[in-house]
């Protein structure tokens, strides 16, 4: 028996194939293979130049960052981000001012 995916809607695991489509029963949901990895591209954690960040990376601050106690220079090389989700995507340490949040329309990878 061949396993298919869950409905992406409703969650429902009683999905079936139908030509290129996959089909709900529950809510009636129809969408393609082709969506869900359009979707999963979608949430994908990017740089401001649209490179594909990955927990690990390398990043440089491309701008001046002030917060509430100082101001993260740009050029800063920062090591081994961590991707989360949230609105400031990137966990990180940086030197001289320790644990940090970032967005990542802020930083490049390096």
């Amino acid at each position: 028996m061949t396993d298919f995916p869950n409905c992406p809607q409703c969650d429902g695991e009683f999905t079936y194939a139908d030509g290129p489509l996959f089909v709900c029963p529950s809510c009636a949901h129809e969408w393609s293979p082709s969506d869900e990895a359009a979707a999963a591209e979608e949430d994908a954690t990017r740089d401001a130049n649209g490179n594909l960040l990955e927990n690990g990376d390398a990043v440089i601050v491309v701008k001046d960052l002030k917060f509430n106690g100082g101001v993260v220079k740009g050029g800063t090389k920062v090591k081994n981000i961590r991707i989360v989700d949230g609105d400031h995507d990137i966990d990180c340490k940086i030197d001289g001012i320790g644990a940090m949040s970032l967005k990542s329309e802020f930083v490049k990878k390096a």
